[in-house]
């Protein structure tokens, strides 16, 4: 017999252990679909999906539940991927920065070759469309949000990143991986 949410909160709430297989049963998949909007990995959407409910089962979290717990779920799916996908691509800055400081050192670059890339980049960035070369800086340069950003220049988070994107695109064809990580 399959339960409501409320049906199964109340069950949860009486310690009966099927109530959490319902639980599971119903909303694992769901919620890995839904984890998976944030990132590109099934395997860590799973992971992600399966924390939760192990916190819910050790916390007894469901005891602090009156109305149904999907809201609570899809929430915690998006912020706990959310916040991984942040503290990996921390990481992968980390990474990245150490590469480069290692290149420097090992091949002894030539600091005024590099101040000339400079200017090419920011020469580059300058021949963006106005639009996109705006929302560029204010991301890049000025370590703004999407939404600050379409806030700021009255358009929508969409347009936003679908200029930030182009961005991007443009200037990697003219330029080389490295010296887009100057801008950084």
């Amino acid at each position: 017999m399959k339960l409501n949410d409320i049906q199964i909160l109340e069950k949860l709430k009486e310690g009966d252990p099927l109530a959490y297989n319902q639980l599971f049963d119903k909303y694992y998949m769901p919620l890995c679909v839904y984890s998976l909007k944030f990132c590109d990995s099934f395997h860590l959407a799973e992971d992600i999906v399966q924390d939760l409910f192990v916190k819910i089962w050790d916390e007894k979290l469901y005891m602090k539940f009156d109305n149904p717990m999907s809201p609570y779920l899809f929430k915690a799916v998006k912020n706990n991927t959310l916040q991984l996908i942040k503290k990996e691509s921390r990481y992968l800055f980390n990474d990245i920065e150490n590469i480069v400081n290692n290149l420097m050192e090992e091949e002894q670059l030539d600091f005024a070759a590099l101040e000339e890339e400079r200017k090419k980049l920011l020469l580059q960035v300058e021949a963006l469309p106005e639009k996109s070369k705006e929302v560029f800086k204010a991301i890049v340069l000025e370590n703004m949000k999407y939404k600050e950003v379409a806030e700021r220049l009255d358009i929508s988070v969409n347009t936003v990143k679908t200029h930030y994107s182009r961005a991007l695109k443009q200037l990697r064809l003219k330029l080389d991986v490295i010296i887009m990580l100057m801008l950084v």
